[in-house]
């Protein structure tokens, strides 16, 4: 078993200092959990503008999540704009208790909007092994990309963070159950809420067993959301339907 708390927030544009606050007093309302979730650019917002709003993996927001992380003895895992050899990054960061950092590259930049013309992408997929799970980080646009998402790793739980617009939010609801299905784990997306200068977000963050239920979902409004996801009922559908032992064998050629 293990505690995931999701955390739907608007994102304050391109404000760190301000945006650290408010998911301060979100965390500080969590008595306990195993793990804190944050959407994508949770500092910034999903801005094409990295110079003078990144940071380095000392900064201040990594320094901010080690502080949380070890008060709350809960991992804590989000993304943020990373600079590093000259090159802007799209980093989903994960902190465990311990201070101990993973971090996974934006992989499918969101060419729509000039991610990738301002970011470079990433070339490897992790796998996370905390509390007897073996978790996949991955980044919005990701989402719509099966085979980078398959389950070849045998990984239990698949997390997506996001800033989704509200006029896609079908494929949003839609990709992720579909990614729980085909991958038969649990599944969770958080995504923002409010508005910047080009889109407005519902949120609908979720989380989706392997079955392809909703426990939960939300839209519209910032709410933390806390749930305990159970390994045995996972394995149990593993066993019944066994259906990753049929999946095909390939290889990515980056």
């Amino acid at each position: 078993m293990i505690n995931v708390t999701l955390i739907q927030s608007d994102i304050i544009w391109e404000d760190r200092i301000s945006n650290l606050k408010k998911y301060q007093e979100k965390i500080n309302q969590i008595e306990s959990t195993d793990l804190i979730i944050l959407p994508e650019m949770f500092t910034t917002g999903f801005s094409m503008s990295p110079k003078g709003i990144s940071e380095n993996m000392n900064g201040e927001t990594i320094k901010w999540m080690k502080q949380n992380a070890h008060k709350m003895n809960s991992a804590i895992c989000g993304s943020i704009i990373i600079e590093e050899d000259s090159k802007y990054f799209n980093r989903f960061i994960w902190v465990n208790p311990d201070g101990s950092i993973h971090h996974y590259d934006k992989r499918h930049l969101f060419s729509f909007a000039g991610e990738n013309e301002n970011y470079t992408a990433g070339g490897e997929k992790i796998i996370i092994e905390y509390k007897g799970w073996k978790i996949c980080p991955l980044i919005c646009y990701d989402l719509r990309f099966p085979v980078w998402s398959r389950n070849s790793e045998d990984y239990d739980l698949l997390i997506y963070v996001a800033n989704w617009p509200d006029k896609r939010k079908s494929a949003w609801k839609s990709l992720l159950t579909a990614r729980a299905i085909e991958n038969q784990c649990y599944v969770i997306g958080v995504n923002r809420v409010g508005e910047d200068s080009k889109n407005y977000y519902s949120g609908d963050s979720s989380l989706i067993n392997a079955l392809g239920e909703t426990l939960y979902t939300n839209s519209h409004i910032e709410e933390i959301y806390s749930n305990t996801i159970s390994k045995y009922d996972l394995n149990k559908v593993r066993t019944q339907l066994p259906f990753l032992n049929d999946k095909d064998n390939f290889k990515i050629i980056n």
